[in-house]
This record gives C-alpha cells, structure tokens and sequence, in this order.
C-alpha cells in the first residue's frame, strides 16, 4: 500500500494529490489559467501539510509524463525530480491520456461498450490523443491529430465514442455523427492515482537523473508581436 504524491501539468490545470493504495487522500488544483510555475510547488507544500507528511515518509513521487503543453511538462518533471532527489525517493510517470481515460471511465454516463478519445489541446486544430475502451485500457499509440469532418470517422460507425479533455471544443462542431457523445472532464493528479499505484507495485520506475517528458511534438517558440520598444 504505497504513499505517492502524484503531480499533474500536462494541460492548462495545475493538480496535485496525494494518494494511498489509489485513492486520493488530498487535492489541490488550480482554474484552467496556466500558471504552473507560480502554483506548483505550494500546492506540493498544503496536500502534504493536509495529511501532516513529509517528502521523506512518501513511498514514490508521480508525474504526468505527457504529451501535453512543452512549458508545463517540464514544471512539473522538474519539481518531481527535485522531490525525488531531496527525499531519495523513485520516479513514476503516467500517461496524460491515460489518466484522463482513467477519470471518464468513472463518469456514470460511460456505458460498457464505449469507446473513450481522451483530447488534449495541440497546436491550431490538432489534438493529442488515443484510444481507449470503457474501462480505461489503451487500444491504440498516441498519436498528433488533425481534427477535420473524417476524424475517427471508422470508429463513430461501429459504436459510441466519448470525447473528453481540453481539446473537445475542436470536435464538437466538426464532428456530425450521432455516435460522437461529449463528457466534461478535465485533467486532474486524481485520475494518476491507481495508474501510479500499479506502476509503484510493479516498480516501474523512472530514471530520475535521465527521465524526459513524452512531448510527442518538437517544441516551436512563437515570436511574439508585441514591439519591445
């Protein structure tokens, strides 16, 4: 039964849990307003402060591995690493898309025989994303998506498929089929819990000196347009 404080900032909101044998003991989390740098390491300091632990008394330190937003994947990798360094503690890293799979398998709206399509907000009309079935189990690689009318057209003709995450809003109006059916879930540390639970009990761990973040995508800074001068 391990203690873990699982980390996630793959997407726009800042989450932190800590978790015991894959139930969330303590959350914190911030409005979709990207400030990771500011918002990360204090709500670190009042899950642990909550429950009264310290990083020494954690069994392993969680991290959302990607594929997610560049800046705010290498935020939270580093602040795990910086936890797992000075507590002499291992790595284990989670899947973006699997642990928002893991939150719309709970959601009472999700039948048995649906198919889940975590989404997660890339570069103009592309997603992240991959395939998963209701319970949370991944069916296909993860994979950079543009989303256009024939988007997951072969899936959508065999069955219900569930649409989740932040980049849901570049489906709703493009995708036609009836088969096409849209829950609200937002990406959450609570959703890493029983995955980072089972990677701890298999000791799957991570290379904390070498461990990178899965960005799927080469990083593109944008110049900005506003005139210093």
């Amino acid at each position: 039964m391990a203690l873990l404080l699982c980390i996630e900032s793959s997407a726009e909101v800042c989450s932190v849990a800590l978790t015991r044998n894959g139930e969330t003991l303590a959350l914190r989390e911030s409005a979709p307003e990207r400030d990771h740098a500011r918002q990360l390491a204090p709500f670190v300091a009042a899950v642990l402060s909550e429950a009264g632990i310290t990083p020494q008394q954690l069994d392993a330190v969680a991290v959302s591995k990607g594929p997610g937003s560049y800046t705010s994947l290498r935020i939270g990798v580093s602040v795990a690493k910086g936890l797992c360094y000075g507590a002499g503690k291992p790595l284990v890293a989670v899947g973006s898309l699997h642990a928002l799979a893991a939150l719309a398998a709970a959601k009472p709206e999700v039948h048995p025989t649906d198919l889940l399509r975590p989404l997660l907000d890339a570069r103009r009309m592309e997603v992240y994303t991959a395939l998963f079935d209701a319970t949370g189990a991944q069916l296909t690689e993860v994979a950079a998506q543009v989303v256009d009318g024939d988007s997951f057209a072969e899936e959508l003709k065999e069955r219900r498929v569930v649409f989740f995450g932040s980049g849901t809003d570049k489906c709703r109006q493009t995708l036609q089929s009836a088969n096409a059916f849209f829950v609200e879930v937002q990406a959450s540390a609570s959703g890493m819990a029983r995955l980072a639970e089972q990677l701890f009990v298999e000791k799957r761990f991570e290379d904390v000196a070498y461990f990178e973040p899965f960005y799927l995508k080469d990083f593109v800074a944008i110049k900005s347009t506003k005139k210093l001068l």
